[in-house]
Parts: C-alpha cells; structure tokens; sequence
C-alpha cells in the first residue's frame, strides 16, 4: 500500500486540511506514515501569513528531497503554494507538485501526472468547493477541527489570506451539523468550528448564531470552540447564542492586531480601539468569567513609538489571558507593502520583547489568582515533556495532572495547585469541590 507523508505549518485551518488529504488519500489506498524516509508521497502543507514560515518551508524542501526515491513524489500544497504557483516549481526542482487549498480534490490524477513526469501545479480557486463527500482521517478522535467557512472577503492591508484562500462561503448548516453527528458517534466530545471570520459565517439562511445552536445541542458534544472571529462580528444575535448554548466554552481568541486607532485604519481593520473595547466589554457582560485571547503585530508601517504605547496600554487595560504577538512581516500582493515608513527590524524586535513582557507578566498575575480553583478538564493525551497528562479547561488553560493513559479522552475535575505563570500543575479531585467552578 502507497505511503503518504503529510507535514502541517500554520493555522488549525492548515491543519483541518491535512485530515481533509489523507481523507482523499486513503480512498485511493494510501496509508499514513510518521517517517519520511517510509513515505512514497511527501507532502508539505505551508502557511503564507509571515515570511518567516515561507523562508522555513524552503529550507525544509531541501531537507526533505534527501528522503526521495525513483518514483517518489514531494510536493507543496496550502496558502504558500496558492500564492506562489508554477512559480515553486522553477524555484524548487525538487518539487513535484504545487497545490492550492481549493485543489485537494485533484490530488490523486496529479500525483500519478508527477510520476510520469509531468511537474504540475492547480492553484485554481473553486467557490463551489467544501470538500462535503470526503470524510477527514484525524488522528485524534477525542476533539476535532471542523471548518464551516472558507476563504475571506475582508481587506486587511497587511493580510495574504484573500490570496491564498480566495472569497469567503460558507458550509450550509444542515452539512456541518451532519459532519458533527458523526464524529459523535465516534466518540468526539469537543469540536472546534474553523473559519477565517469564522462568526462572519453565513449559508444564505442560517447565521453564526443558529450554528452555535445547531451544534450546540448534538447529542455526545459536551465543548464547542471556534476560532477565529472578527471582533465586529459579535452581533447580538451571536452573543445571546453563545450565552444561551451550555456546550460553548467560556473563551474567545479575539485578534486585535493594534491598540492605536490610526494604526488600525491604516490596517484596514473594521474597528477603532474604542470600538473594540466596546465589543470586550458586551463578551464578558454576555459570559461572565470569559478568558480572552488576541494577536497583535507591532511594527506595521508607519506605526510611531505613541502608537506602540496605546497597544500596550490596550494589554493592559483588557487584560488578556493570552496573546500571540508577532513582528509585522511584508507579503508581496497585499497593500501594505506601498505604505511608506516602514519600521526597522531592530525597532520591531525591541518593541516585541516589550510587548511579550507585558503580556506574559499580565497572564502570570491572572494564573496566580487562580491556583486553589477547581475545573473540569479536558484530558487531552500525554504532555510532550516530563510524562505528566495534559489537559484543558473551558477556559482555554493548560494543566498537567499525574494520571494513567485510561483518562486520555475523559473529564476529570481538578484543582490548580500551583502555575509556572502560564502552565498550571493540577490535583485530581475526587469528590466534587464546594468551591464554584470556574
């Protein structure tokens, strides 16, 4: 049976399509493997957001084509593929094949097309295309990715993913629904929704709202998560749902990109601070005890040493459990890249480790305050170091618990007793605690 070798960068979203490929796959025999050196297929499925990830990708190739065979194939598929095209195959001569997120369908004809020699590439976007006659493979049966929406049709300056996954459209409810029925019965108690504004989701009659609720309530789904919102798509609509739905978890990543109004205008985003402030407060008014997350780019073009301050005085005001912080990277095809003033390495650099400070000293301050809590917990599978257990709250927070292979899949309460300032150390409870549960 063929072997087929799938290595993921990026964003859930990257991740759900990888459980979508092996899923075409499989249907043609293929089996999965975890070693390169085993696999008849390689292929890498790449993230375009920062240059970075791009740059790390093409070392990767290099490392890869080591493991190549007579008859075997390396290819490049997601986001860095959409945006580069044939032009990866003049590039990498390595390279085999080049397809875009909408192309995944055709995998098979062009594998068979790379082996006769053919190096071919479909970077073509499809509208129509969800992918709904083609089941994922996923490895873990416990929590899942489902995606509802693809593509985007908003026009952040600094952003590639209109290019690399074209115009936004929505799943129809009824298909996403059927998708979370089964995986149910599989035994899936948690999933997560997935889109690019994933509460800007809509089929033409059923908003974000009515799928929460649709979702919500499917027998055996004891978590619902999604990621990641546009922060002006929480309607009140959207709110009441996520109030009013018990499975929906107390915890939203809510990108604020910059805290300064005039770099937020330059970034084309659809809020000022105040604005956004405004949709914080109507979150934690909706869901009391909601943990939220952001990410945040600091040196985007133009952005002053004020502008960078009124960021981190946004940290702080919010107080974000969480933050994914990142140095504006320049993607060739977006608006940005003819903003003038663009800000030094060093300059962004300085700022980040600023920035990083501020918020890992704010999400350490709110662990403290947590330790002697108890939660029910997810528990996830073994932590990468140490053999401990990991597990996640509602919350969205990582605790490690000592505890037998026979929990991974289950829900346990336990209490913090002690956090490093972002992991906590967790005590199994036995009994139910009379403390409130957060």
């Amino acid at each position: 049976m063929p072997r087929i070798y799938i290595e993921t960068y990026g964003c859930q979203m990257n991740v759900s399509d990888s459980e979508l490929m092996l899923g075409v796959l499989s249907r043609e025999g293929y089996v999965r493997t975890d070693d390169p050196a085993d696999a008849d297929v390689m292929l890498v499925n790449t993230c375009a957001v920062r240059d970075h990830a791009e740059q790390r990708v093409l070392g990767r190739m290099g490392e890869l084509k080591r493991h190549k065979r007579p008859g075997d194939i390396l290819g490049v598929v997601g986001c860095m593929a959409q945006r580069l095209g044939p032009t990866l195959l003049e590039r990498v001569p390595q390279v085999d094949l080049v397809i875009g997120p909408d192309g995944y369908r055709g995998l098979p004809e062009l594998i068979a097309r790379a082996r006769a020699g053919e190096r071919a590439a479909d970077v073509e976007f499809k509208s129509w295309e969800h992918y709904e006659d083609i089941p994922p493979v996923r490895a873990d049966s416990v929590s899942a990715f489902v995606t509802v929406q693809r593509g985007c049709d908003y026009r952040c300056t600094f952003c590639i993913v209109p290019m690399t996954r074209g115009p936004e459209r929505s799943r129809k409810l009824a298909d996403v629904v059927s998708e979370v029925t089964r995986l149910a019965e599989s035994g899936t108690t948690e999933v997560t929704l997935l889109g690019q504004t994933v509460n800007s989701y809509h089929d033409g009659e059923s908003d974000f709202a009515d799928l929460l609720r649709a979702v919500g309530v499917v027998p055996g789904i004891r978590r619902v998560r999604f990621t990641s919102p546009y922060p002006t798509d929480f309607t009140p609509r959207v709110l009441e749902a996520m109030a009013a739905t018990p499975t929906v978890c107390e915890h939203v990543h809510l990108p604020v990109q910059s805290g300064s109004s005039r770099v937020l205008k330059r970034m084309l985003r659809r809020y000022d601070r105040v604005r956004f402030l405004e949709v914080v407060a109507a979150l934690r008014e909706a869901i009391p005890g909601i943990a939220l997350s952001t990410d945040i780019i600091v040196g985007f073009p133009g952005e002053t040493e004020d502008e960078f301050q009124e960021t981190l005085s946004l940290v702080a005001e919010v107080g974000f459990d969480d933050a994914y912080t990142f140095k504006y990277s320049v993607r060739e095809g977006t608006p940005a890249v003819r903003l003038k003033d663009h800000v030094t390495d060093d300059v962004q650099g300085e700022r980040l480790e600023r920035l990083i400070a501020l918020v890992r000293s704010g999400a350490r301050r709110k662990n403290i305050g947590l330790v002697g809590s108890t939660h029910e917990v997810l528990v996830e599978g073994r932590a990468k170091r140490g053999g401990l257990l990991q597990t996640r709250t509602r919350t969205n927070k990582i605790a490690l618990v000592d505890g037998p292979d026979e929990w991974m899949g289950s829900y346990r309460r336990v209490r913090f007793a002690g956090t490093t300032g972002s992991t906590f150390m967790g005590s199994l409870v036995q009994q139910p605690s009379p403390e409130a549960v957060v």
